[in-house]
C-alpha cells in the first residue's frame, strides 16, 4: 500500500502561480503511474493531469491544458504540479492517486491510493 501526502496549496490571487507536490511512501513509487485530480464543493471529482510510470507520458484536461505542468521525480518518490495563470474555477481541493496501467488515465475509478487532499483557493 502506498501512502500519499499532498502539500503545497493556498490563498492566492488569479493570475499567479502554486506548485503542489504529493510525497510518496514506499519502494514501489516508481512502478505507477500518477494523477492529480480536484474536487471543488457540490461537484465530482475531476481528473487534472496524469504521468506514466517513467516519465514519458503526460496528459492533461482541457481545462488545464498550457496552464499546468505535471512532473515527478522518481529519486524523491514526489510527484508535482505546477499550476500557472490560476483562475478562480481552479478553486478545489487537490488529490493526487496512483494507478497501475502503463500509460496516464483519466477516470478516477482507475486509481488506487489516494492522498488527503490540499486545498487550492483562488481568489478574483
Amino acid at each position: 500500500q502506498v501512502q500519499l501526502v499532498e502539500s503545497g496549496g493556498g490563498l492566492v490571487q488569479a493570475g499567479t502561480s502554486l506548485r503542489l507536490s504529493c510525497a510518496a511512501s514506499g519502494p514501489t513509487f516508481r512502478t505507477y503511474t500518477m494523477g492529480w485530480f480536484r474536487q471543488a464543493p457540490g461537484k465530482e471529482r475531476e481528473f487534472v493531469a496524469a504521468i506514466s510510470w517513467d516519465d514519458i507520458g503526460t496528459y492533461y484536461a482541457d481545462s488545464v491544458k498550457g496552464r499546468f505542468t505535471i512532473s515527478r521525480d522518481n529519486a524523491k518518490n514526489t510527484v508535482y504540479l505546477q499550476m500557472n495563470s490560476l483562475k478562480p474555477e481552479d478553486t478545489a481541493v487537490y488529490y493526487c492517486a496512483t494507478n497501475r496501467a502503463r500509460l496516464p488515465r483519466t477516470n478516477r475509478y482507475e486509481y488506487g491510493n489516494w492522498g488527503q487532499g490540499t486545498q487550492v483557493t483562488v481568489s478574483s
